[in-house]
């Protein structure tokens, strides 16, 4: 596939890796020379140094027979304008563009090829606001993915001394559990991952990624660890993008407190919220974490856009009694540094948004991807079309569907019911299957499972 990036940055780079790696086409355009130097020092993609708005730069690029456009720079605007040349004066195919101001995403009617043509709209901090929110729904969780409309959700957690499957097979897991509420999918000890089977043995931190119908989740999770209750208590520190979308969409159901440094980013949030309370002050500040009861709370997030700032902030509100930190670090270097430690959880914006960004890219019919273990894993939905002469998986029980290694169907969601993965389940048409993927080189081997052959047309 010919992919057009507009942007190098974070989320662009990031892209190009993942990308680059699967054998496609990629070109990178910027404005930043040194940092497109570098992103050419590392992968096979081609670069191009101009404003990814300009026609002529576009055109450089290749977009006059570009497969897909994807606009992620910093600038709402020139993904905007750059989606529209491309269509325009290009006729590209695809174009999928990253807008933050919620003062245009407000506009629903505006994204139509009538007036800005964008065919995918990335909301990055709504993304990452959806994560968090998940998060806190479930204590205890590292990450919460959600498939087929939330019926189905995998669930990475970390087993801890208290769960009841400590030093015990994971036989007795499903013994233990009524028939076909949950599948493991995969599991990390130590970084390395693990195939599962019915005589693995769950040791204490192996991060755990179970499959399940959304209301079993909570279920499953007092297996492998001690229940943690739930949240009631909620303090996030920084009023930006994220934290004011977070604050607002948990208020119903959470006492929350926001902490700026800004005054003004205060007094616009004080207007904006309904319950929530608004602090002005800096989260560093230890007298201020101690008025107002850091202790008592069940969740700090630090999410403001200074990873010194979030990474301090979270270290000294776990010290003075926080019950549990989250903390975004947009320097994805960072991540594995200091997650485990006093950080609970370290969520990395560019990581999150990849997914999003993925399930368009993907062949055959995939409508959600989500990208784990920092791009080295990916859990994938996709849709099963054809019958047993046209299609490599309709009509086959699931211990015949020819897996890449690593590769494991998880569930199936059939109408609107959750079927958790067995040998003898057979996959029919228009089944949503949803897939755990150790290595990532196994990608384009599940895409050619999904795809149908001519016969089907």
């Amino acid at each position: 596939m010919k992919i057009i990036i507009l942007g190098a940055g974070q989320v662009g780079g990031t892209l190009a890796e993942h990308l680059a790696n699967e054998n496609n086409d990629i070109t990178v355009v910027d404005t930043d020379h040194q940092r497109l130097r570098e992103l050419q020092d590392r992968l096979d993609i081609r670069t191009i140094n101009g404003m990814g708005s300009h026609p002529k730069v576009l055109k450089d690029a290749g977009a006059d027979d570009a497969d897909m456009l994807i606009a992620v720079t910093n600038s709402d605007e020139v993904n905007m304008i750059a989606c529209q040349i491309a269509y325009s004066l290009f006729r590209t195919p695809t174009k999928i563009g990253r807008i933050r101001a919620t003062a245009y995403l407000a506009q629903k009617e505006l994204f139509r090829n009538q007036s800005v043509p964008i065919d995918v709209l990335i909301s990055p901090e709504q993304v990452v606001t959806n994560h968090i929110k998940r998060l806190v729904e479930f204590p205890g969780a590292l990450q919460v993915l959600d498939f087929a409309e939330g019926k189905v959700q995998l669930v990475a957690v970390k087993a801890k001394i208290g769960g009841l499957m400590i030093d015990k097979e994971l036989r007795v897991l499903y013994d233990h559990l009524p028939s076909g509420q949950t599948i493991v999918a995969a599991i990390y000890r130590k970084g390395r991952a693990i195939k599962p089977r019915l005589d693995t043995v769950i040791e204490e931190d192996d991060e755990v990624f179970f499959i399940a119908a959304k209301q079993h989740i909570k279920k499953v999770m007092s297996e492998l660890r001690q229940d943690e209750g739930t949240y009631r208590k909620i303090t996030i520190t920084g009023g930006g993008n994220i934290g004011s979308r977070l604050g607002k969409a948990i208020e119903r159901f959470y006492h929350v407190k926001i902490i700026d440094h800004n005054l003004e980013t205060c007094n616009r949030l004080a207007e904006d919220v309904k319950k929530t309370i608004v602090i002005h002050g800096s989260a560093t500040d230890k007298e201020l974490l101690l008025q107002e009861n850091i202790e008592g709370t069940d969740v700090f997030c630090a999410l403001t856009n200074d990873d010194e700032v979030n990474i301090m902030s979270s270290m000294l509100a776990k010290r003075l009694g926080a019950k549990k930190v989250m903390t975004l670090i947009n320097k994805s270097a960072y991540v594995d540094l200091i997650q485990g430690g006093e950080i609970d959880i370290a969520i990395s914006p560019q990581q999150t948004t990849i997914g999003s960004l993925l399930t368009h890219v993907r062949r055959g019919d995939v409508v959600n991807v989500h990208s784990l273990r920092r791009g080295a894993a990916e859990a994938i939905e996709a849709i099963a079309h054809g019958d047993k002469v046209t299609s490599k998986v309709v009509g086959r029980p699931l211990a015949e569907v020819d897996l890449p290694e690593g590769a494991t169907i998880g569930a199936i969601v059939r109408n609107d019911e959750v079927i958790i993965a067995r040998p003898n389940l057979v996959i029919e048409s228009n089944d949503h299957v949803i897939l755990f993927v150790l290595d990532k080189m196994h990608i384009s081997k599940i895409e050619r499972l999904f795809q149908v052959g001519l016969g089907f047309f």
